[in-house]
Formats: structure tokens, C-alpha cells, sequence
């Protein structure tokens, strides 16, 4: 997938793909952008088709808004097992998926600019 595309600090990167399903009424998508992140994003219901659609198979991250759409996170994970399966929303994931996904991150504890920094840097790392 490697297409020229610059990295925010300048270099260049394989491109990182993140499908981010929900309102995002905090702004995580546009915080991944600023850092060089394609976004695609899944209005209404995450099923199989729309995540295809979107491109979960090439995605490095699946963000979750919406834990109403938690189904989804299972569905993301067997159609790209290495996906990070990020939830960023003020409520709890349903006990059933909550093992399922990588991370979970409640707004009030930490901005939608450090969470976007954190993972981009976490991605280099598993990268390097």
C-alpha cells in the first residue's frame, strides 16, 4: 500500500488506514488525519458489507464511537485480524466484545489529540 504519501513529520510512510465508525462528536478521525491517516468513515450500521466497503481489510485501526455498533468489532477483527480495535466513547462496551477489543478510552480521561499521538506512535513501534 506504500504510495509516496508523507508522514506528518515529513518522511514517508506506508500509508496507515483507520475505518472510524460512529459520530466521532470528540474528533478522533480528524485528529489521526492531522497525523497522516487516511479515514473512512462507517455512518449507521457497522456490518460486514460496510466495513468491507470501507476498506476494514487494509485498515491499521478500526475506531468505534458508537458502542450501540459494538457488534462490529468482531466483524472488523475477522476480516483483519492485525486491525487495532479502538474504542473511544463515554460508555462501557457490552461485556460480550469486551474482550475482543484492543483498547478502550473514555473522552473525559484523555483528548482525542493524545489518543491519535499514542497510537500513531504505538503503530511505528510494532512497525519498526
Amino acid at each position: 500500500m506504500a504510495d509516496g504519501s508523507a508522514r506528518a513529520d515529513g518522511g514517508d510512510a506506508e500509508e496507515r488506514l483507520a475505518v472510524v465508525a460512529g459520530p466521532d462528536e470528540n474528533g478522533l478521525g480528524e485528529e489521526l488525519a492531522a497525523l497522516g491517516v487516511d479515514i473512512r468513515r462507517i455512518e449507521g450500521l457497522v456490518t460486514a458489507d460496510t466495513l468491507a466497503e470501507a476498506g476494514i481489510d487494509e485498515a491499521t485501526y478500526f475506531v468505534l464511537t458508537d458502542v450501540e455498533e459494538a457488534t462490529g468489532i468482531p466483524i472488523a477483527k475477522e476480516a483483519n485480524p492485525a486491525v487495532l480495535a479502538v474504542t473511544y466513547a463515554d460508555r462501557s462496551l457490552p461485556e460480550f466484545v469486551a474482550g475482543v477489543a484492543d483498547l478502550a478510552v473514555d473522552p473525559a480521561l484523555m483528548g482525542p489529540e493524545t489518543v491519535a499521538e499514542e497510537l500513531v506512535a504505538d503503530d511505528a513501534e510494532r512497525t519498526e
